[in-house]
């Protein structure tokens, strides 16, 4: 959290959002090898503004996944829409010992980095140590290892703080993807407890990947494109594209025309009326599904940021004083589903019926009784920041001015600050 604001950039709205790609005839990422035999370049807009690393240790954006997730792996993964089964991927099976307190995973024998270096127990301790001793955003996640302790070449144990918290389902996130240790170090990377004074690989990593993925980042240039090559190396079944390019095309308007055009395969960010146009039209296919992407606000509960915001009441005023609905049908066109915390529907146990049964909902009513009881009868002010990018189909911007607005009918003041 930014330590003069009281919401971070990314968190607005609690509001998984059903995802929507446009593709041309035979154009999805996934494809048949026949049907990319004769195309051997997938080029997709979208809006990636948010990307501030393409190294895949310091990567905590919106974006940032999609060609992480291309060149990089993790120990574990899930498949579509099965979002409670763990499958195996560079670790084949994983058994919880020391009566709870660890787990211990047996690696994939005959995996090969993009690099050429063969995959060890040494780039599993390696990339978790660089990711807990950065200390930024994504070490959060790794707040519960106490320890990453190499058994050998093919095994590695992870010692927990608190057993009773989970591990798992953590590590199918692109935080915990797995780097060539021995390409990173080369090129300025550490792993100890001085890491964000003595790595630097950062500004190689983000022009370069090292991991085991499908592709390999080849080139990022700030708010223009990312360049993906196909992996020569990959140990599964090779890449469908030879190379993958990924422009930065934060209006939805532009993506439509550029589609049109035949400039681009696929276009992300579109708004729901924009989809409705586009149904029917010769060479395009709409591919549509609810997504595990969701946005959120965070509060402070500090009174040293905020003093109204360090009384749950105030908090709690905040929640009961939001249109959800209201976002939902007018800013997304009913193109997402509300959960009842920040677990999507699908995850969890979340369910829309839990939705209706403890999720936050509007209650003007009731937002301005616990302001009452927090001793804030005339409202107070905080500042809501966010980043500047799209979302659905919609952006953080036209959210926030809803919030706002909702926000001031119960007495309280959001200061926008993007």
């Amino acid at each position: 959290m930014m330590p003069n604001s009281q919401m971070s950039r990314r968190a607005l709205l609690s509001t998984a959002w059903a995802g929507a790609a446009v593709l041309l005839a035979n154009g999805g990422l996934e494809v048949r090898p026949a049907q990319a035999a004769s195309k051997k370049v997938l080029v997709i807009g979208t809006d990636i503004s948010d990307i501030n690393f393409l190294d895949a240790t310091r990567q905590f954006t919106y974006s940032g996944p999609i060609p992480i997730r291309a060149a990089y792996e993790s120990l574990m993964t899930m498949a579509p829409g099965d979002y409670e089964t763990l499958q195996p991927l560079l670790a084949t099976k994983w058994e919880r010992v020391d009566n709870g307190n660890a787990w211990v995973f047996h690696l994939r024998d005959g995996v090969k980095f993009s690099t050429g270096n063969p995959f060890t127990a040494e780039d599993v301790k390696f990339s978790f140590d660089r990711l807990q001793n950065w200390k930024e955003d994504p070490a959060e996640l790794a707040g519960n290892f106490k320890s990453t302790d190499i058994i050998d070449p093919r095994t590695v144990k992870i010692t927990l703080v608190d057993k009773s918290q989970p591990l798992l389902n953590l590590l199918v996130s692109p935080t915990f993807v797995i780097m060539d240790s021995k390409a990173a170090t080369a090129h300025g990377a550490t792993s100890g407890p001085e890491t964000p004074k003595t790595d630097k690989a950062t500004e190689w990593l983000n022009q370069n990947s090292v991991g085991t993925g499908p592709y390999v980042i080849r080139q990022w240039e700030r708010n223009s494109q990312v360049v993906l090559e196909r992996n020569v190396r990959y140990w599964r079944r090779p890449a469908s594209f030879e190379r993958i390019v990924i422009r930065h095309i934060p209006e939805s308007t532009t993506q439509v025309l550029a589609l049109k055009r035949g400039d681009l395969d696929a276009a992300l960010n579109l708004t729901p009326p924009q989809l409705d146009s586009l149904k029917g039209q010769a060479g395009i296919r709409l591919v549509q599904g609810t997504s595990l992407d969701f946005v959120y606000v965070t509060l402070t509960s500090s009174p040293e940021l905020n003093p109204a915001l360090g009384k749950k009441e105030a908090r709690q005023a905040v929640a009961y004083a939001i249109d959800y609905d209201g976002i939902i049908t007018g800013l997304l066109k009913g193109s997402a589903t509300r959960p009842p915390s920040f677990i999507s529907v699908g995850l969890g146990g979340a369910t829309e019926t839990l939705t209706k049964q403890i999720g936050y909902r509007l209650d003007p009513a009731r937002s301005k009784q616990l302001l009452e009881k927090a001793g804030l009868p005339n409202g107070f002010s905080f500042d809501l920041s966010y980043g500047n990018a799209a979302i659905a189909g919609t952006t953080y911007q036209l959210v926030a001015e809803k919030m706002q607005s909702d926000l001031a009918k119960v007495g309280i003041t959001a200061r926008l600050n993007p």
